[in-house]
């Protein structure tokens, strides 16, 4: 008897905690919510046919494109990648924050050394607060070229999408394709310091469709259900091109870019840059047609430079409920979709002005009300003087460069953060990068008559928790040009865009900071400006590069280096063991 009160005690509290997970389920899983998951990337050869040639491609698993990962929000990724091949290889998340594992973020000589052959590293991080489509790939030379796939971060349990549930999804990464070694390719480029070849072909999850010269078998072929909604992943791990995307007579709902939610909203065609993604909904007939629909991807371009202007396509195409009816699939006819003109800027930037945040209560759009630090960057072409060794074939003796703010990034021969955490910077970089361009002229307007570049390793460095603004311009030297920039290790918010030259008097009245875009990856507008804002709360070096691969060999990155905070957990820990060494 006198263990009774407790006993009644007892059994209240489990009254409590039994009614607390019935109305809330999700408790009786937030203690098993993280999950570690393992991956092996082995780096090995892989003979791939394409366009009738064969050759052999760098992979990961033998596999073109590479192996999906799938995690959900608040996992562990455990990532062992083993270089069975010549090459120097490293591999980046793409997107991933990497809130205090900037060791995993991959740019070679930026985060850490390159893998060499056989040597391994394993890439540990957890995906804090992100939900949606990113992708890896090589971050060293032109290896993404094959080197790349898919990371589909679901949302935690019992946690739904803010949009129709699909029933099903696919991921669609468009891509190009050489016949050449894509390494001879930029190697040659460099030597004569003139632009590198086009590409040959673009793809659709590694494949070029019936369009492209002998590939009617090469052909990817998304077969779907009448009255069904499909959640399309699109990534753009394309080298050199931004793409336009497009179902022929279909309409395409976009719910995310970035893996952030967005504000949804309809459009036949989207514009997609290297190095974005966009999460779309495809709402199939309500009956099957008798025909099939191309999944067709084309390039959008703006610059003086050649491209290869192939448009990719895929089929769409419905299953019948009559078996009869499937078996003639092959003879039915073949809708393409219409695309914008190859350089329309105006569709450009009507489209990327559309994309807006969700800025819900439960997914609100956190910009930077207050700012703490003021960047203007021009972003464009130039030339430099090589060596008398070297035998580059622009006038007199100069090859093709790029720069920001006129300084064309120098690689170092160590990891920028290795030399920033153990304090070992000189000799390796300055932090004089200028905040603002050394000379002013009209940006996008009559080029100065000196276009020059200096070259450097220079970086700007932030304190921990300072709220930045930025504003890119293009510039119209050599020719005006859209310019995908990446920046590693945040996401920041697109406040405003617009043509010409930023006016820093007019331009700011106008900027979004209600439900701005919230992306990696933005597009400088060719003859035109982007402005963002972001938060420096990720302590570590981060690398901000044109996702244009070629730009990038010319030299238009740079980096940031955001220094520690006070408290521990804004403080970047020490490096792994297996670290790579230079």
């Amino acid at each position: 008897m006198c263990c009774l009160p407790s006993m009644v005690g007892f059994l209240r509290v489990m009254l409590v905690v039994l009614c607390a997970l019935f109305m809330f389920p999700e408790l009786s899983h937030a203690k098993h919510e993280r999950v570690t998951r393992h991956y092996k990337f082995n780096i090995k050869m892989q003979n791939v046919t394409r366009l009738c040639k064969t050759k052999s491609i760098v992979t990961v698993n033998g596999q073109f494109p590479g192996p999906r990962i799938i995690a959900r929000e608040g996992d562990r990724l455990v990532i062992k990648v083993v270089n069975h091949v010549q090459h120097n290889v490293t591999i980046h998340w793409h997107g991933i924050r990497q809130i205090r594992s900037g060791w995993a973020d991959g740019p070679a000589y930026i985060t850490q050394c390159p893998i060499q052959r056989g040597q391994s590293y394993v890439y540990n991080f957890t995906v804090v607060g992100q939900r949606g489509t990113l992708w890896w790939h090589a971050h060293i030379s032109w290896l993404r070229a094959t080197l790349h796939g898919a990371i589909v971060i679901l949302p935690k349990r019992h946690h739904p999408y803010p949009f129709t549930k699909p029933f099903k999804e696919v991921p669609i990464i468009l891509g190009e394709w050489w016949n050449a070694d894509t390494e001879a390719v930029i190697n040659q480029a460099t030597k004569t310091g003139l632009a590198p070849n086009v590409s040959d072909a673009h793809t659709i999850n590694g494949l070029p469709g019936p369009l492209s010269n002998c590939s009617s078998k090469d052909t990817l072929k998304v077969k779907v259900k009448p009255g069904k909604t499909y959640l399309l992943r699109l990534i753009n791990a394309a080298l050199n091109d931004e793409m336009f995307f497009s179902i022929a007579n279909h309409t395409l709902t976009v719910v995310e870019s970035d893996a952030v939610y967005t504000k949804p909203f309809t459009t036949n065609t989207l514009l997609i840059t290297p190095g974005q993604t966009t999460n779309v909904l495809l709402h199939t007939k309500p009956n099957p047609p008798n025909a099939k629909f191309a999944i067709a991807a084309r390039p959008y371009a703006t610059g003086p430079a050649a491209f290869d202007n192939a448009t990719t396509t895929a089929i769409l195409e419905y299953k019948h409920t009559a078996p009869s009816l499937s078996n003639t699939n092959n003879n039915l006819p073949l809708f393409k979709p219409p695309f914008p003109k190859f350089n329309d800027t105006v569709f450009a930037a009507k489209f990327n002005n559309r994309v807006r945040s969700l800025n819900s209560k439960k997914f609100p759009a956190k910009v930077p009300r207050t700012v703490d630090r003021r960047f203007f960057f021009t972003v464009g072409l130039g030339i430099k003087k090589c060596s008398k060794s070297e035998a580059c074939q622009g006038p007199n003796n100069t090859r093709v460069a790029a720069a920001v703010n006129n300084v064309s990034f120098v690689m170092p021969n160590t990891a920028l953060l290795q030399a920033h955490f153990f304090g070992n910077s000189k000799g390796v970089y300055s932090t004089d990068f200028p905040a603002n361009p050394p000379v002013k002229f009209n940006y996008t307007g009559t080029p100065p008559k000196n276009i020059m570049v200096s070259s450097g390793t220079k970086v700007v460095v932030l304190k921990f928790n300072e709220s930045v603004e930025l504003v890119l311009q293009d510039t119209s030297i050599i020719g005006a040009e859209s310019h995908p920039l990446h920046l590693h290790g945040f996401n920041f918010f697109i406040v405003g865009q617009g043509n010409g030259n930023f006016d820093p008097k007019k331009d700011p009245q106008k900027f979004n900071l209600v439900d701005p875009a919230e992306r990696n990856t933005a597009g400088v507008p060719s003859g035109g400006w982007v402005a963002v804002r972001f938060l420096a709360d990720n302590p570590g070096v981060w690398f901000m590069h044109c996702h244009l691969e070629v730009h990038t060999s010319w030299g238009l990155k740079m980096a940031w280096i955001v220094q520690d905070g006070e408290r521990r957990n804004q403080k970047l820990p020490p490096p792994p063991s297996d670290l790579p060494k230079c």
